[in-house]
């Protein structure tokens, strides 16, 4: 395919690399298949513990020259990635949808939301403020610093093959650390394509070999960076599960992390909502990407007095969505990333039932011509009560569930009332309703959104939730602080040397 050439993939791929320099690895074979149509795109080779160990020894020798570099420098390089992603964005876009299998259209926003965190990366690179705080004693000074903490590692899921790591690395390189990546084992050809765009960047601006790694593997190479203490930040999205295993190792040797973990993303449709508009937001949140955000729209909590008029709307709108090729920007949803995320929607759609669910829009598998992958299935629509097993679990499918509330305290109850705590959003025109929804005494979740849907954020704001979403935050606002270390200093300019807290040591 074009969009292959262009990005200078090849059948087979060397999967490690310390930035302009590939690795050497007697690692598996990791082969990449599109869930678009089954077919081999590629492979790639795993890291090795002797790579990883090349790998780590040549970050943390270029940390020790690339945190020398002025911030605004740094931030200079990253306005020049930006500029490449542009010139790329096409074919990179191609890749997203066609590896990972989630509409064209959102492939290519994948790749604009690159560009803006390169964006808010070089501003950023000019605004690392520390505070000053005025001391106790006299002729004394007191303010606070920010330093780059080291290897910042990142580990990224198939959802997102690119945007996530874009959020890390733009903002770690700025604060003036590097990074060391492991793509998911199931896009790692998005890594490659990154590597290269990378180091092409890198190269012409002389950065130091070693600012922007990558590795390639599975469970083991993710364990390998949670266990190695020369990795002071872990930054990994995933599922709830993997997160807890991650965050007990690194937090055993004090290290420390950011997490992005599961979602179970309610949408409030009270009876003061314009139908029409929730509408779309709740279908996309619901259906796009096949399911497979974490802000995908899992529930919705609806208004008894609206109740059945937008479970027709719903269902009309349903009956209406294309399902194929997302390579096709008339399709709506592509396929799942793999047949065993299709055993697992398989999976939570029996145990639905099985709990008392009803669906009023029903699921399968569609095969046949354009369906080859085995990947593709229908979105789904269940009524059912919140307090299910299936409900309080997220599965990474397109299965919606619905369910009445009489009163908003009620209905704020059901949407917290979940493990996960990442995105909410409220349909109102009721502006009670809506600042109740944001108060203390309203949504639980790290996002919380009126008249807009979960599914989507904008790089400017901190992304993250709570809970068993695990706390973290990425990309905008003052996330950056995360990738560095805070150090506070006093400076006695004066004769003498007074103790805080007025204790006299005389002697």
């Amino acid at each position: 395919m074009e969009f292959l050439q262009q990005l200078k993939l090849d059948a087979s791929n060397a999967g490690v690399s310390t930035g302009t320099k590939w690795i050497s690895s007697t690692g598996e074979n990791i082969s990449s298949y599109s869930p678009v149509d089954g077919k081999l795109i590629g492979g790639v080779t795993a890291t090795d513990n002797t790579a990883y160990e090349i790998v780590i020894n040549t970050a943390h020798s270029a940390f020790l020259e690339w945190r020398k570099w002025p911030a605004p420098k740094r931030g200079e390089v990253v306005r020049q990635l930006g500029d490449a992603l542009r010139a790329n964005k096409v074919a990179l876009g191609k890749l997203v949808s066609y590896e990972m299998g989630k509409s064209l259209q959102e492939g290519y926003g994948e790749v604009q939301e690159m560009i803006d965190i390169c964006e808010f990366a070089v501003g950023l690179s000019r605004q690392l403020y520390g505070l000053t705080m005025h001391s106790e004693r006299p002729n004394h000074r007191m303010y606070e610093q920010w330093h780059p903490m080291g290897i910042t590692g990142i580990i990224s899921a198939f959802n997102f093959p690119v945007a996530v790591w874009s959020w890390n690395a733009a903002l770690a390189w700025v604060c003036g650390n590097v990074c060391i990546w492991k793509p998911s084992e199931k896009t790692p050809l998005c890594g490659i394509a990154l590597q290269k765009i990378v180091a092409e960047v890198f190269t012409k601006n002389n950065v130091p070999e070693g600012v922007n790694c990558l590795i390639q593997g599975g469970k083991e190479v993710g364990e390998w960076m949670s266990n190695d203490t020369r990795i002071p930040l872990i930054s990994a999205t995933g599922s709830t599960r993997m997160g807890k295993a991650l965050n007990a190792v690194v937090a055993a040797r004090l290290g420390k992390t950011i997490l992005e973990l599961g979602g179970n993303n309610a949408v409030i449709i009270t009876q003061d909502a314009a139908l029409d508009m929730s509408l779309i937001g709740c279908v996309f949140g619901a259906v796009g990407t096949a399911g497979q955000r974490c802000t995908t729209t899992r529930r919705l909590i609806i208004h008894e007095s609206v109740y059945n008029q937008f479970k027709q709307k719903l269902v009309a709108a349903y009956a209406q969505l294309k399902i194929g090729n997302p390579l096709d920007s008339n399709n709506h949803v592509g396929p799942l990333i793999d047949t065993h995320a299709v055993e697992q929607y398989l999976q939570s759609i029996e145990a639905c039932k099985q709990q008392g669910g009803h669906f009023i829009v029903e699921g399968d598998v569609l095969s046949g011509e354009g369906y080859e992958s085995g990947c593709y299935v229908k979105p789904c629509i269940a009524e059912a009560n919140n307090s299910l097993a299936i409900v309080q679990h997220e599965t990474f499918a397109p299965i919606l569930y619905i369910m009445k509330y009489s009163t908003i305290e009620e209905a704020i109850a059901l949407q917290n009332g979940v493990p996960q705590g990442l995105s909410s959003a409220i349909m109102t025109m009721n502006l009670r309703e809506a600042e109740l929804f944001l108060s203390a005494n309203g949504s639980d979740c790290g996002i919380a959104n009126v008249n807009i849907g979960t599914s989507g954020a904008e790089i400017g704001g901190a992304f993250g939730g709570e809970k068993e979403t695990g706390g973290g935050r990425e990309s905008g606002s003052d996330a950056w602080k995360a990738y560095m270390r805070r150090q506070t200093n006093t400076i006695n300019y004066g004769a003498n040397l007074p103790l805080a807290q007025g204790i006299q040591f005389n002697f």
